[in-house]
């Protein structure tokens, strides 16, 4: 037998399939982009098409390469009603939309104090209670036939298997269902009744029960099941489970998400959509978010090629810059994206969305108190100049980066194989070089003086509004 493992990363964006020798190494890699489709008038998840996905390629991971187990690492912000064996009460809700003020009305003024969650009063669907609440207020009768609500990994896991869980690192990821002091369910989860609805919980990488697989010869294959994690906290758990320990983890793909277990919760700002995660072992993670990845694509408009110094250089002397915010949310919640200073098309504009992403970084790991090493991984990692730049701002820290640059993925099979007694993982993270773009001092200064200004101005006119 092979040992090998299946590993779904599922993305908001991209959901993947990796393929884990007993050893560690990468053996296949499959993608899909997730659908979303209306109904009720709400954006939800093609739900099914994942699925038979996910099943087409775990059966054909089988076949290649022997797989034996499967995991599930994905994005935060995402549950599920369901009830008995196979009855999901209510499509999958996209985190990327508002509930009605007549619903936030009521929900908004309920949700705990900062001190409690350490979850700050976000948008849209960004803390899974809000969407909770709305399917309870309009959805009654699916809500009340639900046994359960279920995390997005676990989620899965009970297509899976039928077995119903919950795992400590989704439930505190910014949900306001958590109190990461207490480790326990929050104030708000016992209010509205909804404590009985949150299944047992179970470690991330523990074996939970197994599937079974059809294969095309007409066989079958029964594979162990390990519980899901929330990607960013497996790629943080992956890193120190290599050894590695003082570091701030700069985890990115549509979001880029920064932790740095060394930070005191009393710095976390709740206006800068700073929160605390919470570890796979139930552990407080103060962290900072903004959704990098996305923002990077809204602006470099559809750009695909290598971005080199020049024209970052071009763009620094012009004085261009793309100035916060492109989504809700982040450390500048309060304006509104735009790029200022001239127009800019190809690679010239891919250079202002690569100098936002590293301005947004850097800002965020002051604001995060970052001082140790810091790991660049995901995503943006593979954008060369993105690691090199940040390690030039900040000459006094030392950047590394992933060999694969895949850090959930690689995190939800480190957690798998624990389980097992096995660490097939070792530290191969490799220095970043920094770089030596002429002009990126001077410019972060700039940048930052702007979107300062245009946050405070931002923050008088809506107190002036409110007045």
């Amino acid at each position: 037998m092979s040992g090998a493992l299946a590993v779904f990363d599922l993305g908001k964006t991209n959901s993947k399939l990796f393929v884990f020798s007993r050893d560690g190494a990468v053996l296949d890699e499959r993608r899909t982009k997730p659908v979303w489709l209306t109904h009720h008038g709400r954006s939800v998840l093609d739900a099914e098409r994942l699925e038979a996905w996910m099943r087409a390629e775990l059966a054909g991971a089988v076949e290649r390469h022997g797989v034996e187990r499967v995991i599930v690492s994905a994005h935060g912000c995402t549950f599920a009603l369901v009830s008995g064996d196979d009855d999901l009460r209510h499509p999958i809700l996209d985190y990327e939309q508002e509930i009605p003020p007549s619903v936030a009305a009521e929900i908004d003024p309920q949700l705990p104090d900062f001190s409690e969650t350490f979850t700050p009063h976000l948008p849209l669907g960004f803390c899974i209670t809000r969407h909770i609440y709305w399917l309870q207020k309009e959805e009654p009768e699916a809500f009340a036939g639900a046994d359960a609500i279920l995390c997005y990994p676990q989620y899965w896991g009970w297509r899976l298997t039928g077995r119903k869980l919950s795992e400590y690192s989704y439930l505190g990821a910014h949900t306001q269902a958590w109190a990461p002091l207490k480790r326990d369910y929050s104030s708000l989860v016992h209010k509205l009744g909804w404590r009985h609805l949150f299944p047992e919980i179970a470690p991330a990488g523990a074996v939970v029960d197994s599937v079974t697989v059809p294969l095309a010869d007409g066989s079958a294959r029964d594979l162990a099941v390990h519980n899901g994690v929330h990607d960013s906290n497996a790629a943080l758990a992956y890193y120190r489970m290599t050894g590695l320990s003082d570091f701030t983890l700069v985890s990115t793909g549509t979001w880029v998400i920064i932790i740095n277990l060394d930070c005191p919760l009393s710095a976390l700002q709740q206006e800068r959509d700073m929160i605390s995660n919470v570890t796979v072992r139930g552990e407080p993670a103060p962290s900072l978010r903004f959704m990098g990845g996305r923002e990077y694509d809204d602006i470099a408009g559809g750009w695909n090629k290598p971005i080199g110094p020049a024209a970052v250089e071009a763009v620094i002397r012009r004085g261009v810059y793309a100035m916060p915010s492109w989504t809700a949310g982040g450390p500048f919640p309060e304006t509104t994206g735009e790029i200022v200073g001239g127009e800019v098309s190809g690679e010239e504009r891919a250079a202002v969305a690569a100098l936002y992403v590293v301005m947004m970084t850097d800002f965020s790991l002051d604001l995060i108190r970052s001082d140790n090493t810091v790991i660049v991984d995901g995503g943006l990692a593979r954008i060369d100049l993105f690691g090199a730049m940040l390690a030039q701002l900040r000459p006094a820290q030392r950047f590394v980066r992933s060999a694969m640059s895949e850090g959930s993925a690689t995190g939800a099979a480190a957690l798998a194989f624990d389980a097992l007694g096995h660490h097939p993982f070792k530290d191969e993270t490799q220095a970043i070089t920094a770089s030596a773009i002429a002009g990126l001092e001077a410019y972060r200064d700039a940048w930052r003086a702007q979107a300062e200004s245009r946050r405070d101005d931002a923050r008088r006119n809506a107190k002036g509004a409110r007045a």
